[in-house]
């Protein structure tokens, strides 16, 4: 039995198609910040309002989480990622048909449920298929979609809004277009996937026995979901840290288009463009400082230097406005994001056991999640109350300096503990 021909053929397998789900389910969730550029006007929505629309999906995300994963244990993998993903559709594409800034509250709530417990449900579900020495770059893999969505989805929905078929906005004409592929990923997928190993056909039976006794979570000794694991300074620290991250992370998302277009006369589409240019940082950092934090096994330095670098550097692009300086800046801020989040699955579920992996992984992502509520929605206020976008680049700034010293105060208390579980 070979690891490395079998952990290529789990990521061709199964991480790639993951990358593909999480991709469709990034970009129907994110390119409502694209469809703001006309939407807003069109419906009269004011900067509070977007704010908080854009936000609410994660109050029906942290609602859907925990239901959400306890299914997937249930039922399997297959049938739930089948109907997680035809339900986030239908939503997504019913987003088209919107007249009223209450009938886009409720899409958006909807569509988080359904999408609630794809990222925890992901985590727990490759847990049974890599090995400790894997985990940052496992988990990272599918967190690639994220940045991947917006590098394809700015200029893809600076396109289909360009268009006004049948005399239809391209607004309209985006959240459509856009959530027809996911609605068929969703029926494809209930063929598809295999439920756990033993059901990959795919898998030899050598390497189903090597994975049942060397996976990070071995989900066949896991009797009962253990909730003690909430009793962990390390889980509530480790979940601050991931509010942390993803607030800065869709702080940017949901209103980055819009900083850009006050900042210069772009037209959609190249706003489309430059609004891509730091999530490509984001998707490379991601990747390269897993990989270097499984290669060296160190965690914690590859994610508070990261979060470090992208808080000074979204400060030097705001400063430095929509030139050459600016654009390296948002780059960098990008590299530095991916980087931190790229890296930091690695310390919380180093000390999870089978029995504790499900409620310690819900629990986190639950926190960042609401990041995620909060953030947009607080954005927003604080441009409507000071008229510009400095007061939001600081609070974002802020953000991730805190989630740089969270990890520090994570390495003294618990350094020792993560080293142990490597």
């Amino acid at each position: 039995m070979n690891p490395k021909l079998m952990a290529g053929k789990i990521r061709l397998r199964l991480i790639v198609p993951l990358v593909f789900c999480m991709l469709l389910s990034s970009l129907d969730r994110v390119n409502v910040s694209f469809a703001a550029l006309q939407m807003n006007s069109a419906l009269g929505f004011s900067p509070s309002q977007y704010g908080f629309g854009a936000g609410i999906l994660f109050l029906g995300f942290l609602a859907g989480q925990y239901p959400s994963v306890l299914l997937l244990q249930r039922i399997g993998m297959r049938r739930w990622i089948a109907g997680c993903a035809i339900l986030w559709g239908c939503c997504a594409g019913g987003m088209s048909l919107i007249d009223s800034h209450w009938e886009f509250y409720v899409l958006r709530v909807v569509l988080g449920f359904a999408e609630g417990g794809l990222a925890p449900g992901i985590v727990l579900y490759l847990s049974q298929f890599a090995t400790e020495r894997e985990r940052a770059t496992t988990f990272a893999m599918p967190m690639l979609a994220i940045p991947l969505s917006i590098v394809i989805g700015g200029p893809l929905s600076g396109w289909l809004m360009s268009m006004t078929p049948f005399g239809f906005p391209g607004w309209r004409w985006m959240f459509l277009g856009e959530a027809l592929p996911t609605i068929l990923f969703g029926v494809i997928a209930y063929f598809y996937f295999p439920d756990r190993p033993n059901d990959a056909r795919w898998l030899a039976d050598d390497e189903k026995l090597w994975l049942s006794r060397n996976a990070a979570n071995r989900a066949e000794t896991a009797k009962r979901n253990d909730w003690s694991v909430l009793r962990q300074p390390v889980v509530w620290a480790s979940a601050l840290l991931w509010f942390c991250l993803l607030s800065g992370a869709y702080g940017i998302m949901f209103w980055l288009p819009q900083m850009v277009k006050q900042m210069s006369d772009l037209t959609t589409l190249q706003i489309g463009f430059v609004n891509a240019l730091p999530w490509a940082g984001v998707a490379l950092g991601m990747y390269f400082n897993a990989t270097h934090s499984d290669r060296t096994g160190e965690r914690f330095w590859h994610v508070a230097l990261p979060a470090l670098v992208t808080a000074v550097a979204i400060l030097t692009a705001s400063a430095a406005g929509a030139g050459v300086l600016g654009l390296a800046a948002l780059f960098i801020a990008g590299l530095g994001l991916g980087a931190a989040q790229g890296a930091f699955w690695a310390l919380p579920t180093a000390m999870f056991t089978p029995a504790t992996f499900a409620v310690g992984a819900v629990a986190i992502n639950i926190a960042g999640s609401s990041g995620g509520l909060v953030m947009p929605h607080l954005v927003g206020f604080v441009r409507e109350v000071s008229g510009s976008f400095v007061g939001p680049t600081f609070l974002i700034a802020g953000i991730l300096l805190l989630a740089a010293l969270l990890v520090l105060t994570i390495r003294l208390t618990e350094g020792k503990r993560v080293a142990e579980a490597k």
